[in-house]
Parts: structure tokens; sequence; C-alpha cells
């Protein structure tokens, strides 16, 4: 095969992306949003939001990382923030799809765009804490936008949504404090369980 014919394969696999559908609501709460439309939401979040950036970023590669980050999932399958029994075999299951989806490339590609998958997972970088902010960040606008009807469907608690954004702020203390005072919003009107 090809680098040529690798590379159709891959963007043709990457269409099956569409089909992975997410627990979080649109703004207007219609329907569900699917892994597609989540990462192209959040790759126009990385430079419209740049300028927030706790650090300098690369724009463009956080942009290439939030656009690969969930690819795995075609394989993975969505696994939903507050699900503690998918959340035990997220990890292993993430790996093995990112060994093949990723492997799918020609060689230099494959090795970039795993490395980049394998950045956003440490969330060490810059680039890695901005993109994984955007990643928690997003899902709150829309939560609350949509009158937190994902939140209320899945009976989530206000100490579950914070403890999952321990790390947020280390992308963007801005957006972070604009996040945290929707939670506490939400966490008012009763959209989340506030023990």
């Amino acid at each position: 095969m090809t680098d040529f014919e690798k590379q159709i394969a891959f963007i043709m696999e990457l269409d099956k992306i569409k089909k992975i559908g997410r627990q979080t609501y649109l703004s207007d709460g219609s329907r569900k949003e699917n892994d597609a439309e989540h990462s192209w939401h959040l790759a126009l979040m990385a430079f419209v939001f740049a300028d927030y950036a706790n650090e300098p970023i690369d724009v463009l590669k956080t942009m290439k990382m939030v656009l690969l980050h969930d690819v795995i999932e075609i394989d993975a399958g969505d696994t939903y923030a507050y699900d503690t029994e998918g959340n035990k075999t997220k990890r292993e299951r993430e790996v093995k799809a990112a060994e093949r989806i990723f492997g799918l490339l020609p060689e230099g590609q494959a090795k970039e765009y795993r490395s980049l998958w394998d950045e956003f997972e440490a969330m060490e970088t810059a680039e890695a804490k901005f993109a994984n902010m955007l990643d928690k960040v997003q899902p709150l606008l829309l939560n609350d936008a949509s009158g937190g009807r994902s939140w209320e469907e899945h009976g989530v608690k206000k100490s579950q949504v914070m403890a999952r954004n321990a790390r947020t702020h280390e992308g963007s203390e801005e957006l972070w404090a604009y996040a945290k005072s929707l939670i506490e919003k939400n966490a008012a009107n009763g959209k989340l369980i506030d023990e």
C-alpha cells in the first residue's frame, strides 16, 4: 500500500467518528452532539481563546491535538465522563485503539499523530493543558446552554464535576473561572446535585 493509499484509508476510517455519540446536548437541547462535532468545536475554541492560555501555545499544534484526541473512540467508544465502571477499562481500550487507528498511516505521520495523542493524554505541555481545558470547558458551556439537561438525566453531582475539572485551571485560569461560575449557577438552580 502506498503512503497516499494509507492516508486515504486513515481519512475514510476517521469518517466513523461522525457516528460516535456523546452525552452532551447541543446548546439548543435538540439532540446530543457527536465526536466529530465536539472535536470541531474544540478546534474553533483553540484559536478563538488562544490568548487566554496560561502559557504561550502553538495554536496549530493544539488544534491538531483536539482534532485527533477522540479518534480512538472509533474502536474504544465514548466513555461518559461520570461512568465509574466504563472508566475502569477506558485507558486500556483507548491505547489499543490508538495503536490500530494511527497505525493505518505512513510511519512518519503515524508517529507524529500518536505522539500528539500521547501528549494530550499526559497533560504536561502548555498545548496539552490548554487542549484538555477546552475538552472539559466545552461540555460545561453546552450543559449550561441546554439547561443542564445531560447532568439532570445522569444525576450528576457538583462534586463530580469539580473533581473532573481539578486540573482545568492549568490550561487557562480565566476560562476556568468562567466555567466554575457556570457550575455554581447550575448547582444553585438544581441542575447539578449539590450535596
